[in-house]
């Protein structure tokens, strides 16, 4: 009898860069029990060979990933591919995939190009799954999960919030932005530059780019301080994939600290995110730069109103507070009984009632969060550099962005003991027998360190996850995909929970 050989399936990984790490742990652990071979492809050689340790189940490669001739060869051989590389890549990647007949797996949002191709990927039985990393990915999956249960159970949903933030541990918050990068750093300058549109209270919105960071919009996260949201791209399409055509609210947002939500309205306002405006860098300090940039764009008058709007606003809320106990006091003088609440009708025509003391505390929290605004102005832009004549930038032709993505490199890193944390938490209120309730999910991971990120765990691992379940057959769907399908979401988020990814459920009662 002849001797039979195991044929081991052909993984290919493009791209092994920050959020690649647990991912490339994950299928290098498992490769020998599912009878993998990792063939990862990165532009750094060394840095992918130092991921892949001394596994004799993965091997690192180095080519230029437009040259079609090598990368054909390498998609050829394979038996699933899964792409990591910067989205406008993803398309080359997938025309391959698609003459070669592999099945695709990438984290990113799926583009117009992508969406081109679903014909093609539907008549050769390829299955591309998309949008499968954290946000977007883990926050489909874990809604999707909520929203199937509640329908089962005959809920009729009214209004749902998914927000997901990539911060910062408490532990190793030391910035005045409350931030440090964990992913890629162009992907944070330019988010939000598209604006956004949502769906509230019935009707669609939309906001430009300032607007998202107009005011601070907080959500309370247990067990965590309070955060803010800013919505998150285009929520409308997302309306129809989680069958939730008949919700009066329906918003994707992505969380940040309330501080990092003002400093990014300022990085906004003096132009700092702009593609327009270059400068030569050669042989220029970050300060000199940002100096160059401030003083073509006003920066003086720009900080000088800021100020003063603050300090008016400030002023006068201050007196208000202070006139309203001092009437106080006169009227217990006077032997006149306190008025301890009073009606108002409010922007909707609607009677309500306010509380004097409710009405005092918030306006000394007001009075508060204007001032610390006010003291933070410049305390985060000197941060990032305002005053830094030490760090060379000296890279050419520079954008504003540049600049801007340059200084956050050097000054938002995570340092060696630094950990980041990973929160998602979905709102959804629904009705059910006449009742009205308000179920919350929550999940908060925090990184081992700064290289086992929470971030790199929660966009490796459920692409790791999915690709054996594609390749062992428990994922059998073909066409063009994102994982809001029981057969995908189920075992993923099972096994995730493995990882300590496991979310917390509670339901309150509303009405």
């Amino acid at each position: 009898m002849g001797t039979y050989i195991w044929k081991m399936n052909q993984i290919l990984l493009f791209g092994a860069g920050k959020s690649a790490t647990v991912l490339i742990e994950y299928l290098v652990h498992n490769a020998e029990k599912e009878k993998w071979e990792l063939t990862l492809v990165d532009a750094d050689l060394s840095s992918a060979q130092k991921k892949l340790g001394n596994s004799e189940f993965a091997k690192a490669v180095s080519f230029d990933i437009s040259d079609s001739e090598e990368r054909s060869a390498y998609i050829s051989k394979a038996d699933i591919v899964i792409s990591l590389m910067p989205p406008t890549l993803h398309f080359l990647i997938a025309k391959d995939c698609i003459q070669f007949k592999k099945n695709l797996l990438t984290a990113s949002y799926v583009d117009e190009q992508m969406r081109s191709l679903k014909d093609e990927i539907e008549d050769n039985g390829l299955l591309f799954l998309c949008e499968m990393g954290l946000d977007p990915g883990l926050d489909h999956m874990s809604a999707k999960k909520m929203i199937d249960e509640i329908n089962q159970d005959d809920g009729i949903i009214h209004s749902f919030y998914s927000h997901c933030g990539g911060l910062i541990a408490p532990d190793s918050d030391n910035n005045p932005w409350h931030y440090k990068l964990t992913w890629n750093p162009r992907n944070i300058v330019t988010a939000g530059q598209a604006g956004a549109i949502f769906k509230q209270n019935g009707e669609v919105k939309e906001l430009e780019y300032g607007e998202l960071f107009s005011e601070k919009r907080f959500v309370f996260i247990p067990g965590h301080e309070v955060l803010c949201w800013y919505a998150n791209r285009d929520s409308l399409r997302y309306i129809s994939l989680y069958g939730l055509e008949k919700c009066d609210t329906f918003i994707r947002t992505t969380l940040r600290h309330p501080d990092f939500i003002y400093g990014w309205k300022n990085v906004i306002d003096i132009n700092l995110t702009s593609e327009k405006q270059t400068y030569d860098t050669e042989g220029k300090t970050l300060g000199q730069l940002f100096k160059e940039h401030m003083d073509r764009n006003g920066f003086s008058e720009w900080l000088e109103e800021k100020l003063r709007d603050q300090f008016d606003s400030t002023k006068n809320l201050l007196a208000e507070l202070v006139n309203l106990v001092e009437l106080e006091k006169k009227a217990e003088e006077k032997g006149v009984e306190a008025v301890e609440e009073f009606m108002v009708v409010d922007q909707q025509g609607d009677l309500k009632q306010i509380d004097i003391d409710d009405l005092k505390v918030n306006a000394a929290a007001t009075l508060a969060d204007k001032m610390h605004d006010a003291s933070l102005t410049l305390k985060q832009l000197f941060y990032l550099g305002l005053d830094d004549n030490d760090t060379i930038v000296d890279k050419g032709e520079f954008s504003a962005a540049n600049i801007l993505q340059f200084a956050m490199e050097k000054k938002l890193a995570l340092q060696p003991g630094d950990k980041d944390m990973v929160i998602m938490q979905h709102e959804i209120e629904f009705e059910k027998r006449n009742n009205r309730y308000k179920s919350t999910s929550t999940f908060i991971l925090t990184g081992d360190d700064e290289i086992r990120t929470a971030m790199a765990k929660t966009v490796g691992l459920p692409l790791g996850i999915a690709a054996k379940f594609i390749l062992n057959g428990t994922i059998g769907l073909t066409g063009l995909h994102i994982p809001v399908i029981k057969e995908i979401y189920e075992p993923v988020l099972e096994e995730l929970k493995l990882h300590n990814i496991e979310f917390k459920e509670r339901v309150e009662l509303l009405s």
